[in-house]
């Protein structure tokens, strides 16, 4: 068990494999297209396959996630276990179920995208682990009851304020007698 999950502790400290401003249209480009090189190479398995556990693909012009699980079946040697996907920047109209199925995913960008109702949102209530979740530069924002402040958000900030708020000093009232 201890081998498993240093396993693991090795695998999210990987830099995320990165397809950002490649001007991909669709996900089953991302095969083709050679990731950005960042400070550190990612490492690979034997069969090719990056050992990262994130993914970006921001700021490039999909409108859909046909394909998705397939592509992240060829290019991560364990798929199921992204934790991290940044789709920020793209023309998304909506939140694909297609992310539901990533059940370890904790961090999700979805800001500057496309997407209109509230109601897409709740498709990620199936994600046990997801902590983090943009959705500012949507149209979403505009839709009544939006508010961009998520439940561990107000639950974090409740506890932040308990912790830091100073007891008001009683003053006792001494009569003169």
């Amino acid at each position: 068990m201890t081998d498993n999950w240093d396993y693991v502790k090795t695998l999210a400290q990987e830099p995320p494999l990165d397809f950002s401003f490649k001007s991909i249209n669709f996900i089953q480009d991302l095969i083709s297209e050679e990731p950005r090189a960042g400070l550190r190479p990612v490492k690979r398995s034997t069969q090719g396959k990056s050992l990262t556990q994130a993914v970006r693909i921001n700021n490039n012009v999909l409108n859909d996630l046909t394909d998705f699980s397939q592509t992240m079946s060829q290019l991560l040697e364990h798929p199921q276990n992204l934790a991290w996907i940044d789709l920020s920047f793209n023309d998304l109209p909506n939140i694909d179920p297609v992310l539901t199925t990533f059940h370890n995913l904790s961090v999700l960008y979805l800001h500057g995208n496309c997407i209109h109702r509230l109601t897409e949102v709740d498709k990620l209530s199936s994600l046990p682990k997801l902590r983090s979740l943009t959705l500012h530069g949507n149209p979403i924002e505009d839709e009544k009851g939006y508010s961009g402040v998520t439940k561990q958000d107000r639950i974090t900030a409740t506890i932040w304020r308990r912790m830091n708020v100073k007891p008001k000093k009683v003053r006792i009232k001494r009569d003169n007698f």
